[in-house]
């Protein structure tokens, strides 16, 4: 069964940056995309970003264009996602979703509590 592990969540000041990592424990490239989703409490789960594993396609949620970046490092076999400028309104639980057109199940992460002080 793979399992990913997120890291890199914390707690920031509003304006503040923080980076996020998500490993895998097969070959990243085996997924067909990556994306980062997030619940806050009493929501739904909702996409924040994707990426293609070959790195040349990735969509933003509207609240993250402009201030989160989606990348895929090979070398440490991560996907990452970088977020700056961050607004209360960022407050969630961060979780890194793996898909595969050969799996019939999405790998999800366990998540990482992401919180930002006004």
């Amino acid at each position: 069964q793979v399992q990913l592990v997120e890291s890199g969540g914390g707690l920031v000041q509003a304006g503040g940056s923080l980076r996020l990592s998500c490993a895998s424990s097969k070959l990243i490239t085996t997924f067909n995309f990556m994306a980062w989703y997030r619940q806050a409490p009493g929501t739904q789960r909702e996409l924040v970003a994707s990426i293609t594993t070959t790195g040349d396609n990735t969509l933003y949620a509207d609240s993250a264009k402009g201030r989160f970046s989606i990348s895929v490092d090979r070398a440490m076999n991560t996907v990452n996602l970088q977020m700056n400028r961050l607004k209360s309104d960022d407050t969630a639980v961060y979780y890194c979703k793996g898909v595969d057109y050969g799996d019939p199940t999405d790998s999800w992460g366990r998540g990482t509590q992401v919180t930002v002080s006004a």
